[in-house]
């Protein structure tokens, strides 16, 4: 069960990815954090609360919100000096530093957006312009995970959808066991995206799906997609930057974002949009337009009219305070994963219960089934149970519900989602963790009988 019984996975999910090495993220020559200093960093967290639930909203640094501040500080002072002389070269040394993370091929390639659904919203635009004005054909598909981000699907419903676009989504098995199962359901998709003649436009790909949380094998995935035509790849990789390897000539997808607020130390909220150069690349436009418009994506996105830019200006910040880990990004990588895959299964252990997958198909998060004692029979029994670790012992946690299946009986229904930065989260947590937990199993459980007795009753 412990760490070392666990190499460090191949994050894109394949298992003969090769990943050149990267340049390192800073040249500046600096010392490495003392753990009082980290604490220091994270101090303004919420004492009371056990976050573990990282991959909603991330942990911004102290220095870094120091950081932010400031600017914001220096653009209230004396706007106009800001926005002609300091605005447009920090966005370009942030883009050139996400460029060589990434190993982008190309600076124009690099864009700055809030978050990932402002990235996909760009893409699905373009998509709907495409049958808009006659380049694909009304019924044309596009295609999907079926455990897709929220606002990714009511975005292609928004914009693919309402086009005339037809959506199919890959029904992923849960539990997951290996990546085998992944890539044959994601054929049988392809191979009905092509029934009767269609052509399959696009094909929207989760990097790690959050609820439930699975690595995709997404470089062996986009490969399938270029061997069956399908004219273009968008990775969702919300949870990319700073979780899992990113490599954008090794995935080689047309498009890719990934927030950096959430596993990267950036405040809220910044991403960065990949778009591989390309003749398709050219009419892509932020959706909304400002006086940049025409100008190129990377420009239209680095003004959209007057607003707070301080996230997207104190990346090189940001990459400074990761170098000061041992072994920089990847060492955090690797660290977070080993611990989180030792805290899945000791939970499962103590619950008797099974991960959501193989730990090398998870990165800085993993899913813990929970006892089916519980009787977790709905997404409103998961609300109230999260509330009330929430609320009555301060752990935050996402839980999600699994419906069974057709014949399944006493399975595993309800599973934490456990996404935390190692650098902070200490055994104790755990430990509240499996007692709230196990708490929340007895005054659910003593609420359903009472609410049975009282049917029975009338």
């Amino acid at each position: 069960m412990g760490s070392q019984s666990h190499p460090h996975p191949h994050l894109n999910g394949d298992s003969n990815t090769h990943i050149p090495k990267k340049p390192k993220l800073s040249s500046l020559p600096s010392s490495l954090f003392t753990e009082a200093e980290i604490q220091n960093e994270f101090n303004h967290h919420d004492p009371t609360v056990a976050r573990i639930n990282n991959g909603s909203f991330g942990c911004c640094p102290l220095s870094i919100i120091q950081s932010q501040q400031q600017l914001q500080l220096e653009f209230l002072r004396q706007p106009d000096h800001f926005y002609f002389s300091e605005l447009k070269p920090g966005i370009l040394k942030s883009r050139s530093l996400i460029q060589r993370l990434i190993n982008a091929h190309h600076l124009d390639e690099i864009s700055i957006v809030d978050n990932a659904t402002t990235a996909a919203a760009i893409v699905l635009q373009n998509i709907a312009w495409s049958f808009a004005e006659g380049k694909f054909n009304h019924g044309d598909v596009a295609i999907m995970l079926h455990y897709a981000y929220g606002a990714v699907k009511k975005s292609i419903e928004a914009y693919v959808t309402r086009a005339g676009g037809h959506v199919i989504e890959v029904h992923l098995p849960f539990p997951v066991n290996s990546k085998d199962e992944i890539v044959f359901e994601f054929r049988k998709a392809l191979e009905r995206g092509k029934e009767n003649g269609k052509k399959v436009r696009l094909a929207v790909i989760d990097h790690i799906t959050s609820m439930p949380s699975v690595v995709i094998p997404v470089k062996e995935l986009v490969r399938i997609c270029r061997e069956e035509g399908v004219d273009q790849v968008f990775v969702d990789a919300a949870h990319g930057i700073g979780c899992t390897d990113v490599d954008m000539q090794d995935i080689g997808a047309d498009f890719y974002t990934s927030n950096l607020h959430k596993w990267f130390f950036c405040p809220p909220s910044i991403a960065f949009l990949y778009c591989r150069k390309s003749p398709g690349c050219i009419d892509l436009h932020h959706p909304v337009v400002s006086h940049e418009y025409g100008n190129g994506l990377a420009v239209e996105s680095a003004w959209i009219g007057t607003r707070d830019y301080s996230a997207q200006l104190v990346v090189p910040k940001v990459f400074d305070f990761v170098n000061r880990f041992e072994g920089g990004i990847e060492g955090i990588k690797k660290r977070n994963h080993e611990n989180v895959v030792e805290m899945g299964q000791m939970l499962a252990k103590a619950w008797e219960t099974n991960l959501g997958c193989p730990p090398e198909m998870c990165a800085s998060m993993i899913m813990v089934g929970l006892p089916a004692c519980l009787g977790i029979s709905s997404d409103s029994d998961t609300l109230k149970l999260r509330t009330h670790l929430r609320e009555k012992f301060g752990v935050e946690v996402p839980i999600y519900y699994r419906a069974p299946k057709d014949g399944e009986v006493d399975v595993v229904t309800g599973l934490l989602v456990m996404g935390s930065l190692v650098l902070f989260f200490i055994i104790e947590e755990l430990c509240l963790v499996c007692s709230a937990t196990l708490h929340g199993f007895a005054t659910m459980n003593s609420q359903n009988q009472r609410r049975n007795k009282l049917q029975r009753c009338k």
